[in-house]
């Protein structure tokens, strides 16, 4: 019997929702929490051989004869990966849209960087440079995989259900990472008891993320379908390439038209940059700067995941009634504190890093999700998905610049806590350009309904 058009939809709903649940517990296992203090440790190891790596190492490495202190490597990686991505993420939407081939593309680029995850495993000794080779084909890949996932949100569920659709989405990778994250806790805390040192325990677990990310990205590849594109397919692959371009400066033209909407934009690039370098370099100030041990740092990641969803929740409640624009410019605010009481933290001792975890989750759910809906009321009609694409390609691809300052900042400093406080910065200047965004006319320009309460 054929299943109707409402069941199909169902069914595909669902395994868009497993994507989620593949990727995010890669994203937190991996590019969150294990991978950065880890090549840091490699690094300090080759930099200064017989030298305890829970130690300070003064001495440089030399990139391609540039000098690179240990503590910043991971750090320059993760720029130059997002910088890489900030060129090629919009060009990866755009060939998305024109090809139509998203389910295909999403499976091609979740296992190249399953493929490039796993291979940590054999990350031993001084090896730094593998390491940087393969963080940075797992986060492009991830990246690209993550714009094309997102689009195909518009594919999956109608103007009605894309609200529910996503936050289940969301909920779904947010247990997907917590569930991998137990098992990371478990393996690192015992690695004894199963016969490990502590650095096979790590290797162990980017191994099982790769394997995960991949092996539940065969749902969304199977059940998933690819769809005619909107605009009719140029012959030849030039011809392709050119158009994906026409189509993304066409969109960044369109863009100009809609003042308030690019305000916005550019304000949420500024303070997303800041909650992006707080995600990644939490891990990598815990570990050198307060000396926690590995399962001490994925017990906090899960403190973060557990509130997040918490956070969110109260946030629309605290939305619905003064506002979500209001309620994302406090939490700017509200994130300059966590960074202050960041700066303050002792050496050492786990419970207060905890309590700060707490804070981060608190305030990041809200953001994160508000954000994403305010922007959502300022996509001019007609053209959500085009909007909806660049959204995301500037979400993920152009984070760069606030790893870039934590990592320079150390380099010159020789401190994670004066490149915390860097990042105020970040938070402070995007509070000031929000600030500036009016989003009712916002609204009423994109011929959008004006909710009652904004």
């Amino acid at each position: 019997m054929t299943a109707s058009p409402s069941t199909g939809r169902l069914r595909e709903q669902r395994a868009w929702y497993v994507y989620d649940w593949a990727n995010s517990a890669f994203l937190t296992t991996t590019l969150t929490v294990l991978l950065g203090p880890y090549l840091t440790v490699l690094a300090k190891r080759d930099a200064c051989p017989g030298q305890d790596t829970d130690l300070a190492c003064r001495t440089d490495l030399s990139v391609l004869g540039v000098p690179i202190a240990p503590g910043s490597l991971s750090l320059y990686v993760v720029t130059f990966a997002t910088l890489t991505s900030a060129l090629l993420l919009p060009l990866v939407g755009a060939l998305a849209d024109r090809t139509g081939r998203k389910r295909t593309m999403l499976g091609g680029f979740a296992w190249v960087g399953a493929a490039a995850g796993a291979s940590m495993v054999f990350l031993t000794g001084d090896n730094w440079e593998l390491g940087v080779v393969l963080q940075l084909i797992a986060t492009l890949a991830f990246a690209c995989s993550i714009v094309v996932y997102d689009s195909l949100l518009i594919d999956v569920a109608g103007p009605d259900e894309r609200d529910r659709v996503s936050s289940r989405g969301w909920a779904t990778g947010y247990v997907g990472g917590t569930v991998l994250l137990v098992v990371n806790l478990l393996t690192v805390s015992q690695h004894e008891a199963i016969g490990l040192s502590t650095e096979e325990a790590v290797r162990l677990n980017l191994l099982v993320a790769g394997l995960w990310w991949g092996g539940f990205t065969i749902i969304p590849f199977l059940r998933l379908q690819d769809r005619p594109p909107a605009q009719p397919l140029p012959p030849g692959r030039g011809e392709l390439v050119r158009a994906s371009f026409g189509q993304l400066l066409d969109t960044l033209r369109h863009l100009r038209g809609y003042p308030q909407t690019l305000a916005f934009l550019i304000a949420y690039l500024v303070f997303n940059d800041g909650i992006q370098t707080v995600i990644y370099a939490s891990s990598i100030y815990a570990q050198e700067q307060l000396g926690l041990d590995s399962d001490q740092l994925i017990l906090a990641i899960l403190i973060v995941q557990f509130v997040a969803i918490g956070g969110a929740l109260s946030f629309g409640r605290v939305a619905a009634r003064i506002g979500a624009y209001r309620t994302v410019l406090g939490s700017l605010f509200l994130w300059c504190a966590v960074i202050g009481v960041g700066y303050f933290l002792p050496y050492g001792q786990f419970l207060p890093f905890a309590a700060l975890a707490a804070l981060i989750g608190l305030t990041l759910g809200g953001t994160q999700a508000l954000s994403r809906s305010l922007y959502s009321h300022l996509i001019p009609r007609g053209r959500e998905a085009e909007y909806f694409s660049l959204y995301a390609a500037c979400e993920r691809g152009t984070s760069w610049l606030g790893t870039l300052a934590f990592g320079l900042t150390f380099q010159l400093t020789g401190s994670y806590r004066w490149a915390i406080i860097i990042l105020i910065g970040f938070f402070v200047i995007g509070a000031l350009l929000l600030s500036r965004v009016n989003v009712r006319k916002g609204i009423t320009q994109a011929g959008n309904p004006v909710p009652a309460v904004i």
